[in-house]
């Protein structure tokens, strides 16, 4: 119950006695509960886990020092539910997720709740996530894993006269094929001049011969999510496309290299700048060099030229420089890496050099 008791820690330095958590993702990390629909509320006083008739059994086996509440959603609404816990309990300041909750919902509670000060918070449970422990780390290892095997096997599949859509299809299979739960995110996989889309939506667009293909893509395994782009040619790559590759690949490395524990996210951002910029990309470049990942695939820190977070050991990044022109085609290459004292740890395998599928 260690991430339970850090998040008591910080509810005192906010001054509130209690805190209602509704993310999915906040309430995973904080009570081992891996489903839906269901509430936390946390304070010095007790730990409670509210959900109803469809979750109770799994919530018993799962959240283990929480008293679980079946709630009769048909008689009980959730805000009557919160407000008999706070009372009987005497608790009078409630915090609640501002970046998670909707504004009915907590509309909805503050109606039913009586005599409590209801208070906003923000990334209390989340600056709690930014530093993983063993058992996360070893479960991004996993999915990265997973993800690197699958880019092989696609690598051995993906041809010219194949759309970007059936790609997708055959990498996805073989993502659970390869024992993930599903996809990190919704994969990108794009080809020729709509690799200058960076989040672009896979189409029924054809493989060409000397095409960019772009794929952004990730694992989910166990509630953790990894995070990998790769930028290949089909066919024969012209100089142009070489240049930009290998200008891209180079601003990655040192992005990479600049990567220790202590600085700024900024400080790897000024080094992948200083590369584009010699090069004449920069004016292309994207405007975010990497993010943290985790349960979410984006999470605190935003490398970035404004970012002022300090990077931690045992944080869980991506490096993912992208240039993207218009007309032409763009090139990503994105790594997870673990933060470590003294650098990082790349947890993604596939190699980065140019790969050219003949």
């Amino acid at each position: 119950m260690k991430r339970a008791e850090q998040l008591l820690g910080l509810l005192k330095e906010q001054e509130l006695d209690s805190l209602f958590l509704n993310n999915v993702q906040n309430i995973r990390y904080i009570s081992g509960y891996t489903g839906e629909d269901s509430y936390i509320l946390i304070s010095p006083k007790g730990k409670w886990f509210i959900t109803d008739y469809r979750y109770s059994e799994q919530a018993e086996e799962e959240c283990k020092g929480f008293k679980v509440i079946c709630r009769n959603r048909q008689e009980v609404s959730l805000g009557q539910c919160v407000n008999q816990i706070l009372k009987e309990n005497g608790l009078v300041k409630m915090g609640f997720e501002r970046d998670h909750i909707n504004f009915g919902m907590i509309e909805d509670i503050r109606a039913d709740i009586e005599g409590v000060e209801v208070v906003p918070t923000s990334g209390l449970v989340e600056s709690i996530r930014y530093v993983k422990d063993e058992e996360e780390v070893a479960l991004m290892k996993k999915a990265a894993s997973i993800a690197d095997q699958a880019f092989e096997k696609l690598m051995t599949v993906i041809e010219v006269g194949m759309t970007e859509a059936e790609a997708v299809i055959e990498l996805e299979y073989y993502l659970r094929q390869l024992g993930a739960d599903g996809v990190a995110f919704d994969t990108i996989l794009l080809a020729g001049a709509r690799t200058s889309m960076p989040h672009g939506i896979p189409s029924d667009k054809v493989i060409e011969k000397g095409d960019f293909i772009t794929i952004d893509f990730g694992a989910l395994y166990k509630g953790y999510r990894s995070d990998m782009t790769r930028t290949f040619v089909m066919g024969e790559a012209s100089e142009e496309q070489i240049r930009l590759y290998n200008s891209v690949l180079e601003a990655q490395k040192i992005g990479v290299a600049a990567v220790k524990s202590g600085i700024s996210g900024k400080e790897p951002d000024d080094r992948v700048k200083e590369i584009l910029e010699r090069d004449n990309y920069y004016e292309y470049a994207g405007k975010g060099l990497g993010h943290g990942v985790g349960l979410n695939i984006h999470e605190r820190p935003f490398l970035s030229q404004i970012c002022t977070d300090e990077l931690k050991e045992n944080g869980v990044i991506t490096i993912e420089p992208g240039v993207y022109i218009p007309g032409f085609g763009g090139v990503r290459v994105e790594d997870t890496v673990i933060i470590t004292k003294d650098g990082c740890e790349i947890i993604t395998r596939t190699p980065k050099e140019l790969l050219i599928i003949k």
